[in-house]
């Protein structure tokens, strides 16, 4: 989950680097560090211990230059966080300069075997032993060096070494965590992330499991561990570079919750026909037999995205009437799952590199399952290796806690479920032009939720000294009441559960009194018979928090005046259909949980403890 940077051009590599690890401090925030190939024929190596500005002030302090070099940001895994440990590590000499992302297993075994060798470890760090073994494969030429060093390594890593002595030459390999190499003029870049490098390329391509890239001042070189010739295609990446900043927000959370209409309507955009309500799913190698004949679908994912897929389930099972398995990526592949044959096993990931859920695909598909991705990058693992993608065109997303790539991949999934129903015959022609006109209606209603922020700020007034939080939800409301409840206490540490509704008096009721806000979505759609019935419920659960004084803050459909005589505070949302009100629903608890957190004087986009893409187990 660490955060890699490296130039190589005609121009100064510090800058370029600092510049990329800013864009990547949401990969890691303990440590950081930069190596330089200098004028003088030496690698200069400068490190600091914490956030990104200490290592810009010990730069300042003691200036370097060059025109190639590689950067790291950290996020630990092996040692403590401390300038010792911090990357660029190098070997016994000085001559070989390493920044890895990953978890190297075997890292003590290879340790005490280079130790008996006579090499001499400096720091706490699994990562310290890779420079070890280029120090000992190098005789000459780094490629080749690495290449010896990577076969001897068990775990995941990403990598991008230099050396004194084959200078003007970077060398990255793969085997997990991503590498992204960028293609500029002249000018080479590598990256584990897109944004560290979108100011100044969007020609890139992501190296695949296996494989390693030379870069020098002359282009790109790759092969794979073996020294096979390889090839990988150029994507030209559609993200604004300012879509990267900031804009004026105060945060980038807080940018990219207001981003959500033009996310939502992008990840719409060409999969729908508004007059036939038909959906267009393209570039796919699953064809409309196969996807009629799918008897079952499981879903994986990890954290937001394993929300979303929750979420999913009850879209795909009422619009295609197919049965649903929702799997956590960590949990799926350790307890040999059975899957059936005519199972599509849908895979959701914002970065595509997500760890848990490649390993979850790649055990489906080793037990015959096609599967199928719904992913935010373009060219990413997970992308490559499904049989088809439903990208969700959400833009960069570079706070921490997920907010725009959470209500895409909503999205995504009710377009999907459409899908799966038109080519199975469950949803039939007059029924799908009305869901599309609903769907069509949510960026605008997303940015009526929006204009309704002060309410939020006040509610995040209000309620910022609890020390406990309940959500509750139910049926496709339960959840966004988890997702709510992971927001509030990802950013604002404060402790938080989402609960389904409906289980109130098998536990939760026992936690309620006068100090507990319990956050109930009780919003309804009239046209369903269904959302009603649990409506009704709902309604319920409100007297029993209220009975025992707890604190009520509702989320209603908009003019609802039961829950408003009932609750103590209540947010408003416009109505919708039953399955695409949680779309709307979770932005104010977004902004709920943005503006307690604020209060409380948390670090908004970068939580401690927490990086953006989890890339190793």
């Amino acid at each position: 989950m660490c955060g890699i940077v490296g130039y190589i051009g005609n121009r100064k590599a510090v800058p370029i680097i600092l510049e990329g690890l800013k864009r990547l401090e949401y990969r890691g925030y303990d440590s950081a560090g930069l190596a330089v190939y200098c004028d003088n024929d030496q690698l200069e190596v400068r490190r600091a211990k914490g956030k990104l500005r200490n290592l810009e002030e010990a730069v300042r302090m003691s200036p370097v230059d060059g025109s190639f070099g590689i950067g790291h940001t950290r996020w630990a895994t092996h040692g403590r966080p401390t300038e010792e440990n911090a990357h660029p590590h190098r070997d016994c000499k000085g001559d070989v300069v390493v920044v890895h992302n990953g978890i190297v297993e075997n890292y003590l075994t290879l340790k005490h075997r280079l130790e008996s060798e006579g090499h001499q470890f400096k720091t706490e760090t699994d990562t310290e032993v890779i420079a070890h073994l280029v120090e000992k494969y190098f005789k000459g030429n780094l490629e080749e060096a690495v290449r010896g060093a990577v076969k001897e390594l068990t775990g995941v890593f990403a990598l991008a070494v230099i050396a004194r002595s084959d200078p003007n030459k970077i060398v990255a390999a793969r085997s997990g965590p991503p590498v992204v190499i960028g293609i500029g003029d002249n000018e080479y870049f590598v990256a584990s992330d897109v944004p560290a490098i979108l100011n100044h390329t969007r020609d890139m391509f992501f190296l695949a499991d296996g494989d390693m890239a030379v870069l020098t001042e002359g282009g790109v070189r790759l092969t794979d561990f073996e020294g096979r010739s390889v090839n990988r295609q150029v994507s030209h990446i559609l993200w604004d570079p300012i879509m990267a900043e900031k804009g004026g927000y105060k945060h980038f959370m807080l940018k990219e919750i207001f981003e959500q209409p033009r996310a939502v309507r992008d990840t719409t955009l060409g999969r729908v026909g508004q007059e036939t309500g038909h959906i267009f799913l393209d570039e796919m190698d699953i064809g409309p037999e196969e996807f009629a004949a799918f008897k079952q679908v499981k879903i994986i994912a990890c954290g937001t995205s394993w929300h979303a897929a929750l979420a999913g389930k009850f879209m795909i099972e009422k619009l295609a009437r197919i049965p649903v398995e929702v799997d956590y990526g960590s949990e799926f592949r350790y307890r040999d799952p059975i899957i059936p044959a005519g199972t599509l096993t849908v895979v959701i990931s914002q970065s595509g590199e997500t760890a848990d859920t490649l390993a979850a695909q790649r055990e489906a598909k080793q037990k015959g399952s096609r599967t199928l991705a719904i992913c935010n990058v373009v060219g990413s693992m997970v992308a490559r290796e499904a049989a088809g993608t439903i990208y969700t065109h959400a833009g960069p997303e570079i706070g921490v806690a997920s907010t725009k790539a959470f209500t895409c991949q909503l999205t995504a999934l009710f377009i999907l479920a459409m899908y799966l129903g038109q080519a199975n015959g469950s949803l039939d022609e007059s029924a799908s032009r009305c869901l599309v006109q609903e769907l069509l209606r949510i960026p605008g209603k997303l940015e009526t939720v929006l204009s309704h922020d002060p309410v939020y700020e006040a509610l995040g007034r209000d309620l910022h000294r609890a020390t406990d939080f309940l959500f509750l939800g139910r049926g496709v409301h339960f959840p966004i009441a988890l997702e709510g409840a992971l927001k509030l206490k990802e950013i604002s540490y404060i402790h938080a559960e989402g609960y389904p509704a409906g289980e109130m008096k098998h536990g939760p009721n026992a936690l309620i009194d006068e100090k507990l806000p319990v956050v109930v979505l009780a919003t309804h759609d009239p046209a369903s018979e269904e959302s009603v019935v649990l409506y009704e419920k709902t309604l319920s659960n409100i007297q029993e928090v209220k009975a025992r004084e707890g604190i009520v803050v509702a989320l209603a459909t908009q003019g609802d005046e039961k829950v408003r005589k009932m609750a103590d505070h209540v947010i408003e949302i416009p109505p919708s259909a039953e399955l695409l009100t949680p779309i709307l629903e979770i932005v104010p608890l977004q902004l709920l949980a943005y503006h307690i957190a604020v209060r409380r004087g948390c670090d908004v986009d970068q939580p401690r403890n927490l990086a953006k893409s989890v890339t190793v187990e």
